[in-house]
């Protein structure tokens, strides 16, 4: 999927959501555990019931695969279904991969050959060849961890006060050091296009997204952390949003696991809805739609 079309796609449905399929099999309603296959069961009726809402399903394959092989049937039938379902919706893989060149290679095709996915979110630690398997399948996104919406994130990936790198070459004193998400924006933007390249920044850090987008203006954001951790959906718009949206807002306790009960799918619809209708506003205040 290229840039133009998931921005085609966002102002079809007026949204840029994105819904987390964080299925945890002790968290679904209890009575979906008589069906042969309780999480496929669950995202499906999440997807029938969300699907005019949203532009993107993430599954958090921490879920699927620590369930080992049953846990994979079930992620395999999900994609399997989106698929046959509605093939223009993105879908994202949250595995957070990302290993040295070989590994990194069989991760790439695990889930863009095998499972079919269009993107999969990758650590950058390792650098340019633990990322640069994934991004031979042209074809295909990669969503970079740059800044996280965890509370640890502040343990590396935030300013600190010190020496400014550029600036200390001149002479020049700074009061902090570039940080480590800085650097991974703009060092990573030599390996790929906006095209093929994303990044994840978290709603939960909202005041930095003046200053991602100086280092990223045309980049599309994966963004988590909206609704059960506390982000701001304005905030995130106001100082994330470009030309062509950018954004890809992803909210998964708040919608899926909003009701436990057998309207489990209809309320998780409402949550859906209650976003779509509050970017749709957005959209419309940045002249979008």
């Amino acid at each position: 999927m290229k840039k133009l079309e998931l921005f085609e796609q966002i102002q079809k449905k007026k949204s840029f959501l994105c819904v987390g399929l964080d299925s945890d099999i002790n968290k679904i309603p209890k009575h979906l555990l008589e069906f042969e296959d309780p999480v496929f069961e669950f995202n499906k009726q999440i997807i029938d019931a969300t699907l005019p809402y949203t532009i993107s399903y993430k599954p958090n394959i921490a879920f699927y695969e620590s369930r080992g092989a049953e846990g994979w049937i079930s992620l395999q039938k999900t994609i399997e279904y989106l698929k046959e379902k509605a093939p223009e919706v993105y879908t994202i893989a949250d595995a957070k991969r990302g290993d040295i060149g070989n590994t990194s290679k069989m991760y790439a095709k695990a889930f863009f050959e095998n499972m079919h996915f269009d993107a999969i979110t990758v650590a950058p630690y390792m650098g340019v060849d633990s990322v640069s398997p994934f991004l031979e399948y042209k074809n295909k996104w990669v969503v970079l961890l740059a800044l996280t919406s965890n509370k640890g994130s502040a343990d590396f990936q935030m300013p600190r006060r010190g020496f400014s790198e550029s600036l200390f070459r001149f002479g020049i004193r700074s009061t902090r050091t570039r940080a480590l998400y800085e650097k991974v924006l703009m060092t990573s933007q030599e390996w790929a296009t906006d095209e093929q390249l994303m990044f994840v920044v978290g709603a939960t850090k909202s005041e930095y997204f003046i200053n991602v987008r100086e280092h990223a203006p045309d980049h599309f954001l994966l963004v988590p952390g909206v609704g059960a951790q506390g982000g701001s959906l304005q905030e995130v718009a106001e100082h994330g949003m470009n030309s062509h949206c950018g954004l890809i807002v992803n909210s998964s306790r708040g919608i899926i696991f909003a009701s436990d009960g057998t309207d489990f799918a209809e309320i998780a619809a409402e949550k859906a809805r209650e976003l779509q209708v509050e970017m749709e506003v957005l959209l419309r205040k940045k002249g979008l739609i």
